[in-house]
């Protein structure tokens, strides 16, 4: 028995994710830092605020850019920490709940992900730009697509990640002396 043409193009789209999902697989593994990376001191360091909702990339000691986020919400908050970056991966394909987002407009993922240290926690862009300067993820950080896209393209496997759960001296120093909680009224609180 011959199958239809329906069953044919279903078992292309099969192989064609699997494809994706291996090919991905291999860039992970050839991307992730090797365990002395962990130790070594980067040039660069990522610094986010989580209550500011803001991203600051540290070259040399001095900041070179801050950039608006979204991050977790209260029921899936951003951990706090130190990390660093163990993947980098241009038009990433998205996995969850049984099913697999390619690349491309719909992807919740965005068109790069930073995946870092802490197992499924990353910094990506988005395709709901509307949610920057929210709590709304998952967890992760979210940035705009052309922000993440620039900063993908100076930052390294091996560089620093910070993630500040309360504004100190040094986020302060960095971001202005802006108060968080007015940015979480202009943003709605969300």
């Amino acid at each position: 028995m011959r199958p239809d043409q329906e069953t044919i193009r279903h078992f292309r789209s099969l192989i064609a994710v699997a494809l994706v999902a291996s090919a991905e697989a291999l860039c992970q593994q050839k991307q992730s830092a090797p365990p002395e990376a962990e130790n070594a001191q980067s040039p660069r360091r990522i610094v986010v605020s989580i209550p500011d909702r803001k991203l600051a990339l540290i070259e040399d000691g001095r900041m070179v850019k801050v950039y608006s986020t979204a991050v977790g919400r209260p029921t899936s908050p951003t951990p706090s920490g130190t990390f660093t970056i163990v993947q980098r991966i241009a038009n990433p394909a998205w996995y969850g709940s049984g099913k697999v987002v390619a690349p491309g407009r719909n992807n919740p993922l965005g068109t790069r992900w930073l995946g870092l240290s802490r197992k499924s926690y990353g910094i990506h862009g988005t395709n709901e730009p509307r949610s920057i300067g929210r709590n709304a993820s998952h967890g992760c950080v979210r940035m705009r697509n052309r922000d993440v896209e620039g900063l993908f393209a100076r930052v390294e496997v091996g560089d620093v990640v910070e993630l500040h759960g309360e504004r100190d001296a040094e986020l302060a120093q960095i971001l202005g002396k802006q108060d968080p909680s007015a940015s979480a009224m202009s943003a709605g609180g969300q």
